[in-house]
């Protein structure tokens, strides 16, 4: 929850960012990409902005998925001739999707070209966008530069340097 979340200057910018798209889903910050090293609170602030939505807009559907298991359950849904039944999970049956660690997200797969399209059906539709990394998106030399361009660099702001000397960004 945003309540056990411990704020400081390394996420402060995070975790006022995520509050608000958990507030008002949306609007303002969509997509927001949520980048910063190991350890500073990006999984936990995707799972407490989608149980915040869940509490306030309980009639919004929200999906919470890690890369690994997007790319899993593409490559079980092309093999087994499901891609529909995929594409109506992340893209008709959702209004927001949490994705976490999108620097798993390896180059020339057709997961790549699946999630560019979830994407842009999403963002196109105002539904929400929450995307974490450990680093920002023109450093993940596996996306695909039209992925890159979509607006996962827009919305990225420092969010200061931790104690231990680590940076996050928002």
């Amino acid at each position: 929850t945003f309540q056990t979340f411990v704020v400081g200057k390394n996420n402060e910018f995070a975790h006022a960012a995520t509050f608000n798209i958990a507030q008002n889903p949306g609007t303002g910050y969509n997509p927001l990409f949520i980048c910063g090293p190991v350890g500073m609170g990006k999984t936990h602030l995707l799972i407490a902005a989608g149980n915040l939505i869940k509490e306030k807009f309980s009639y919004l559907r929200v999906v919470y998925v890690s890369v690994d298991r997007y790319i899993n359950e593409c490559v079980s849904s092309l093999r087994h001739g499901q891609m529909e039944k995929f594409r109506q999970k992340y893209r008709d049956s959702l209004d927001v999707l949490l994705v976490d660690d999108i620097q798993g997200l390896r180059r020339g797969e057709s997961v790549q070209e699946e999630f560019f399209h979830t994407f842009n059906e999403l963002h196109g539709a105002n539904r929400q966008l929450v995307i974490s990394s450990d680093r920002p998106p023109r450093q993940i030399p596996t996306l695909e530069d039209r992925l890159r361009s979509r607006g996962a660099d827009r919305r990225r702001r420092g969010a200061g340097t931790g104690p231990d000397g680590r940076r996050g960004t928002a």
